[in-house]
Formats: C-alpha cells, sequence, structure tokens
C-alpha cells in the first residue's frame, strides 16, 4: 500500500505561492486559515531559499499523541485526517505539531476558536466520499477521484510533489544525481570545507585532490 508524503524541493521553489492559491480555490477555505503556506528564509541575500509547506502527514504523527478526544485518524495510504464532529478546539495539536498545520478560523482563547482546519492531502474526511457533507467541512475529495492534490499539480517548477514516498524518494534521489552535487548534498563539503585552490585554479599542495609535483629525474637532476 501506498504511503502518501509530500516534497518539496527547495532548488526549484519560487516562491510563486500558486500551490497555496490552488489550496484554497479548490477546497474554498474561510479568510484567516491557511493549510498550506510558503516559507522563506535568508530572504534578499545570497543563500535565499524557499519551501511549501502544509501537514506533512507524519508516520507517527504528533497531533493523533496529544489530542484528548482522538479525533484523528490516519487512512490506508498514511494520509492524517481528523473528524470536525469530534474536536473541541483546545489547540493542543497546534503546539505539538513541529509544521504549524493545524488551524483556526477565529482568533481569541483556544476552545473558541472554533474546529481544527488542516491540510488532508485532499482525501476528505471521514464522511462519504465526495458528498456535499464531506465539501463543506474538508474540502473536495481529489484522491477518490483518482488525483493527486491541487497544491501539488499546480506547482509550475515541480517544487512541491505530492503521492507515493517511495516514488518521491526515487524522484528526488535522481534530481540530486542529475545537478552534479553527488555526496555534497549530505552536506559532507560544508563539514569538512572544500579545498583551497593555488594559482590557476589548481588545488594547492597537501590538499585532498591535488595532483602530484614534479618528481625529480635520475641522477638528482629535475
Amino acid at each position: 500500500m501506498a504511503r502518501m508524503k509530500f516534497l518539496c524541493d527547495a532548488e526549484r521553489c519560487i516562491e510563486c505561492n500558486s500551490c497555496v492559491t490552488a489550496c484554497k480555490q479548490e477546497h474554498e477555505i474561510p479568510w484567516g486559515v491557511n493549510r498550506r503556506r510558503v516559507v522563506t528564509i535568508n530572504d534578499g541575500v545570497p543563500g535565499e531559499r524557499s519551501i511549501s509547506v502544509a501537514c506533512m502527514h507524519c508516520s507517527d504523527a504528533p497531533c493523533m499523541a496529544v489530542c484528548p478526544v482522538d479525533c484523528f485518524y490516519k487512512t490506508e495510504e498514511g494520509v492524517v485526517l481528523h473528524d470536525k464532529d469530534l474536536c473541541i478546539g483546545c489547540g493542543y495539536c497546534f503546539y505539538a505539531c513541529p509544521f504549524g498545520a493545524p488551524q483556526f478560523p477565529q482568533a481569541g482563547a483556544f476552545g473558541v476558536r472554533g474546529k481544527m482546519d488542516k491540510c488532508t492531502f485532499c482525501a476528505g474526511g471521514p464522511e462519504k466520499d465526495m458528498s456535499d457533507e464531506e465539501f463543506k467541512k474538508y474540502g473536495r475529495n481529489r484522491l477518490a477521484e483518482g488525483k493527486l492534490p491541487a497544491c501539488a499539480e499546480m506547482c509550475s517548477t515541480k517544487a512541491l510533489l505530492g503521492g507515493d514516498g517511495d516514488v518521491l524518494a526515487d524522484i528526488y534521489r535522481e534530481r540530486v544525481i542529475n545537478r552534479g552535487k553527488g555526496g555534497e548534498v549530505w552536506g559532507w563539503a560544508t563539514a569538512y570545507g572544500r579545498p583551497e585552490k593555488g594559482p590557476a585554479g589548481q588545488t594547492a599542495p597537501g590538499q585532498p585532490g591535488a595532483q602530484p609535483g614534479p618528481q625529480p629525474a635520475p641522477g638528482g637532476k629535475s
């Protein structure tokens, strides 16, 4: 059985927010609730990177562990969903989630913010698939229609991917190989530094990767 996951390639994300717009459009998300958002670090300086963030549908979801009414459940495909009829709006899931995925439609103290809302991986909720009641509470059930999440399909650079976790891992592995970064993608160059360059870009003697210098000729003459 497939394990549905999201993957965002920071080397491809251009911060266009099309994923955010697609999510709101597809599910008619109310104002103030953001099931998906784009986070940018080092904004405007060298090394700037952006990544699209939503519920990551964790294999060991902390929100499920802390919910006092057990409103969370996991589908056979590994999608983490919740039952709004059971949710009491306590906010425990909000504090437990490292991605800030749980959203609430109102401001104020927890308990009066309303029912929690979050990314459903376009898989709807506990109601009958593709029913009006399911759409009103959770949005469109694209998985039941045989489609992928709208955010991933709308991504113009295919930075955001959604689907079987094993397939996504293969796609990202191929991208890394094609980029020619090799082991650098895992941080070896950052951890151990880069070889110092000598004249004309040559690696300095004694550094890893340096070419051996000229050897003396027989008889002591070079």
